[in-house]
């Protein structure tokens, strides 16, 4: 047996990957981008870059940048990049002489579908852009740069700073970048980091660069000082039916971490919760602002997963997958990428799979898409099922429950896997899809929503 250097990058697989965002190629591959780290020591620098054919097994395909660029380290005196984020827009060839695009306005994707859409009649080609951000660990000195490439493999050419912080500045903390597109075809750059919370730039779609330079955006989601202002890894996802929702990871990396979703009209929002805080309220108790919809927990017989967090979502034809790091609740100093499927309620609220993704065994409708019972009594029977109910201080256990006939008398379908459950006072806005049981290793239903109290539910049932 070849036994490898845990240092050496090439037997990693999916561990050391931390705030993770993933792309897909027009061949259909995967390419994985996320932070310099390793959980063993100092790691390398220049954004770690790995490649996938089913989002379940990865190889480690080497580095984005040869290192820190020189205008991010001289600004922020770092020895590593982090939270990068990478999209493919559209480029436009000129024109008769004229220079594409130089009115500032573009369009293109969500940026993570690896497809992009035209930008017009002068659109020929494509680029990918990829935002790295570049700080020290505690400080608001911080840089968040650009990067092009015609490929996810590279060479990236590096294309400048987008913003900055200084810590000695109020404001938010230039690290952490998701850039957007909304359906007007305008560009954003949502980030931040602690401080002062997560704010939205409008960009220039022509160069990926700030429109309005030395602007720092509209903040949309802010946390007070009694919880250290703790939010982070921001990302903006187009929400069905109109608007657009905002997924943040709160509180402790390394122990309490773990992510909430707030929806909002606007990629500038205002973005509230189910119970219609806003993001920004720094008066309500702060455990209460936003909806969770994953954090740490146990399956009956399976793994601990702690600190859930920090990721992106994955467009990929007809499947949403939420890209995102999670740490070992044995070892907690390690880390690893995971890939859930995200799906929407009926209310038009994202939440994930209780299982994770595991490639090629996962039911698939032709052309992509979860398979969903044709038949409520196939819910019927026990499940394991863990629930966010208040504090997420710890790691939430799962629990035996059993649905009956009874149980299904109350459950209105709405198609494609969406269901509400009403029985007097309590209430349910789910989706219902297959799953690989991870624990079990089979395929099994898996259901995922919302209560009427804005607690999210998750689980999968089990064997008769």
């Amino acid at each position: 047996m070849t036994i490898l250097d845990p240092a050496d990058p090439s037997g990693w697989g999916p561990r050391h990957a931390h705030d993770p965002t993933a792309v897909r190629d027009d061949d259909g591959v995967y390419y994985l981008f996320s932070t310099d780290a390793y959980a063993g020591g100092p790691p390398r620098a220049g954004v770690q870059v790995r490649r996938s054919t089913d989002l379940a097994t990865w190889e480690f395909a080497g580095y984005a940048l040869e290192g820190v660029p020189a205008d991010g380290a001289a600004w922020s005196g770092a020895s590593g990049l982090w939270a990068p984020d990478v999209v493919r827009v559209p480029v436009a060839a000129p024109d008769d002489g004229a220079c594409a695009g130089a009115d500032g306005d573009g369009s293109g994707d969500d940026g993570h579908d690896g497809d992009g859409h035209g930008a017009g009649p002068q659109a020929t080609t494509t680029e990918w852009r990829m935002y790295w951000s570049a700080s020290t660990f505690g400080s608001r000195t911080s840089a968040i740069g650009l990067a092009v490439a015609a490929h996810p493999l590279g060479p990236w050419e590096d294309r400048g700073l987008v913003v900055t912080s200084r810590h000695e500045t109020p404001g938010p903390n230039a690290i952490d970048a998701n850039a957007v597109v909304d359906d007007d075809g305008n560009h954003w750059l949502v980030y931040g980091s602690f401080f002062g919370g997560i704010h939205v730039l409008a960009l220039d779609a022509r160069t990926g660069l700030a429109a309005r330079p030395g602007d720092v955006g509209t903040c949309v989601s802010r946390r007070p000082a009694s919880v250290e202002g703790a939010v982070e890894g921001a990302f903006v996802v187009p929400r069905p039916g109109g608007g657009h929702a905002l997924l943040v990871s709160y509180d402790s990396l390394f122990s309490t971490y773990h992510v909430r979703a707030a929806v909002g009209e606007h990629v500038t929002g205002p973005f509230h919760d189910v119970l219609g805080h806003e993001l920004t309220d720094t008066g309500t108790d702060p455990a209460l602002v936003g909806t969770t919809v994953l954090a740490s927990h146990r399956f009956a017989g399976g793994r601990t997963w702690l600190a859930p967090g920090h990721g992106a979502v994955l467009t990929d034809g007809a499947d949403q997958l939420y890209v995102h790091h999670v740490r070992d609740g044995d070892d907690p100093t390690q880390h690893e990428v995971q890939v859930r499927r995200l799906v929407w309620t009926h209310g038009r609220w994202p939440v994930v799979s209780p299982q994770p993704w595991a490639g090629i065994r996962e039911e698939r409708v032709p052309g992509g898409g979860p398979v969903v019972p044709d038949r409520l009594d196939a819910l019927a029977g026990r499940w394991d099922v863990v629930t966010f109910d208040g504090a997420t201080t710890g790691v939430t256990a799962s629990r035996e429950v059993t649905v009956t006939a009874a149980d299904l008398a109350h459950v209105r379908e709405h198609g494609e896997g969406r269901f509400t459950w009403t029985r007097g006072p309590d209430a349910f806005d789910g989706v219902a899809f297959s799953s690989w049981d991870a624990v079990r290793e089979r395929t099994a239903w898996s259901v995922t929503g919302l209560d009427g109290g804005g607690r999210a539910s998750f689980g999968t049932r089990l064997p008769d």
